[in-house]
């Protein structure tokens, strides 16, 4: 995803940022969001529709069936029509800054600036990935994690500790992702499904004999953001911020982690290239009387439009296991 960030200058008393600066901190941000962007990579991407109120429509194609009819020769068939189904999200901005006194220095890089960038560069990309995961964590379709004796929990405020996640849960996850035709993400000319893990959950995972380490990957692959590995047609990818549910598992105190496992176009989200998120820096003397020394430089960051919603829910499954 390239082109995340646009930077944006204030006029100010014309002391803006240099052309090579402006590159740095642009380059920088850009940079510092892709690799925490876990949630939000794999939607659906919609432009920040212009002048069209709060409202965002995402679009839910209704597949065909199977065509059983044989053709009469020459005779031309009646033609399908295609079914849509709208997914209205109110579309929201989202921001924040900091102030930065004295600081900023127009011909060379100055470190707190830098380190500001930096910063806002997280905090955006961190917000924009916990709206999308907030969202998309609400399906309806959900696997609890296995004891080691085989059984099963049944319900979230059952979760135990003890309940974890195994190649068992990933096969069930694929089987019925399968059974709902969800469509794969494509790779190298292959399918596969994508799972959102925990750190907690991955070093569950990983004591399972068949798990694949992407080191062990046969043929060279381009690797998605925080990818570890794959299991049964699964690309296993790792996010510390994967969705936690604190003490709402067995006896009111145990943790219980969402494990996402999705296919292609499950949900929607915003598209964040062109100038729908910028870097916006102030510069001292930007504020007229409300910095009257010129002691003053803000560094922030700002969604103009940002909304998520979930298209297919027979294309997204969430496993639930104990912590």
């Amino acid at each position: 995803m390239a082109n995340v960030v646009n930077t944006t200058l204030s006029s100010g008393t014309g002391n803006d940022l240099s052309p090579a600066m402006q590159t740095y901190y642009d380059r920088k941000m850009i940079t510092d969001m892709k690799p925490k962007l876990v949630h939000y990579q794999y939607g659906q991407k919609r432009p920040l529709p212009k002048q069209n109120g709060k409202q965002v429509q995402f679009r839910k194609w209704t597949p065909f069936a199977a065509a059983t009819t044989a053709l009469t020769e020459g005779v031309v068939p009646d033609g399908q029509a295609l079914s849509m189904t709208a997914v209205n999200a109110t579309v929201k901005q989202y921001g924040g800054y900091v102030t930065v006194t004295d600081m900023l220095d127009m011909t060379a890089l100055d470190p707190v600036v830098n380190d500001s960038v930096e910063l806002m560069a997280d905090q955006g990309a961190l917000s924009i990935d916990t709206l999308t995961r907030d969202v998309i964590v609400a399906g309806t379709n959900v696997i609890y994690g296995s004891k080691p004796d085989g059984s099963v929990a049944v319900s979230r405020s059952a979760v135990t500790s003890d309940h974890k996640l195994s190649s068992l849960e990933l096969r069930k996850a694929v089987r019925l992702l399968k059974k709902n035709k969800a469509p794969r993400f494509m790779r190298g000319g292959k399918g596969y499904f994508v799972a959102i893990v925990s750190p907690d959950v991955v070093f569950d995972l990983q004591n399972d004999q068949t798990w694949l380490d992407v080191s062990k990957y046969q043929e060279s692959e381009a690797i998605f953001s925080g990818e570890i590995g794959r299991l049964f047609g699964v690309i296993v990818v790792e996010s510390p911020e994967a969705k936690i549910f604190k003490n709402m598992g067995a006896g009111g105190t145990t943790d219980v982690a969402a494990t996402l496992v999705m296919g292609k176009d499950a949900y929607g989200v915003i598209d964040l290239e062109g100038e729908n998120v910028r870097a916006i820096v102030k510069n001292r003397g930007s504020a007229g009387t409300a910095d009257p020394l010129e002691q003053i430089s803000t560094v922030g960051w700002k969604a103009l439009g940002y909304a998520a919603a979930i298209l297919q829910n027979g294309w997204m499954v969430r496993i639930e296991t104990g912590l």
